[in-house]
C-alpha cells in the first residue's frame, strides 16, 4: 500500500470515528422501539413549556374540560421538585426536606388549591411523557380535572440524559383546605 492509500484509510477512519453516533432501531421485549436520549437545548424552555400546554389543552378540550393557563408559581414549585427528585434518585411526591405538593405549592406563593401532580422519570420528550400519562388512569385524571385552571410545568435535565419531570394543575378558586388531600397519583 502507497503512503497516499494509507494516509486516505487512516483520514476516512478517523472521520467515521467522529461521525454521530447511529442508532439502531431495536425493539424492546414490548414491541415498541427503544428510547433514544432526548436532549433539551439551552433556550428551549419556553417552546417546551407552550408545546406541552397546547397538548394538554387539546386533551383537556377533547373532554370538554376547560382550557388551563401556564402559572409561574406552579411552575416554580415543580421546577423545585424535578431538581429534589434528581438530587434524591428516585421518582416520588415528597421533597428530600418531606415537603409534600401542597408545601411546595404554597411555599411558590400559589394562593389556590393544587388539583394534582404528576412527575416521571425519563430519557424521553415531553410530549411522550404527557402520553405515557394519559395512559394511566390516575395521572390522567389529574391532566383532565374539570376543576383545574392553572399548570406548572417543569423538568430537570441530567448530565447523563435522564430528565425529571414534573406537571402540577391548580385551581386558583378553590383554597388549601387544611386536611384535604390532592389528587397526587403514584
Amino acid at each position: 500500500m502507497n503512503r497516499r492509500s494509507f494516509l486516505a484509510l487512516s483520514t476516512a477512519v478517523v472521520l467515521t470515528a467522529c461521525a454521530e453516533p447511529q442508532y439502531s432501531n431495536a425493539l424492546g421485549p414490548d414491541g415498541k422501539p427503544l428510547p433514544k436520549v432526548y436532549r433539551i437545548g439551552a433556550g428551549a424552555t419556553a417552546k417546551i413549556q407552550f408545546r406541552t400546554l397546547d397538548s394538554v389543552n387539546a386533551l383537556r378540550q377533547a373532554a370538554g374540560a376547560p382550557p388551563l393557563q401556564l402559572d409561574a408559581r406552579l411552575t416554580a414549585a415543580a421546577a423545585t421538585h424535578a431538581r429534589d427528585m434528581s438530587v434524591q434518585n428516585r421518582p416520588w411526591h415528597f421533597g428530600s426536606d418531606g415537603s409534600s405538593p401542597i408545601d411546595r405549592v404554597q411555599r411558590a406563593g400559589y394562593q389556590g388549591r393544587i388539583v394534582g401532580e404528576n412527575i416521571s422519570e425519563t430519557f424521553e420528550s415531553e410530549l411522550e411523557t404527557l402520553g405515557a400519562w394519559m395512559e394511566d388512569e390516575a395521572t390522567r385524571k389529574v391532566i383532565l380535572d374539570p376543576s383545574a385552571r392553572d399548570l406548572g410545568f417543569a423538568w430537570h435535565q441530567e448530565s447523563g440524559g435522564k430528565i425529571w419531570w414534573t406537571l402540577i394543575t391548580g385551581s386558583p378558586e378553590l383554597s388549601v383546605i387544611p386536611g384535604a388531600a390532592p389528587a397526587i397519583p403514584s
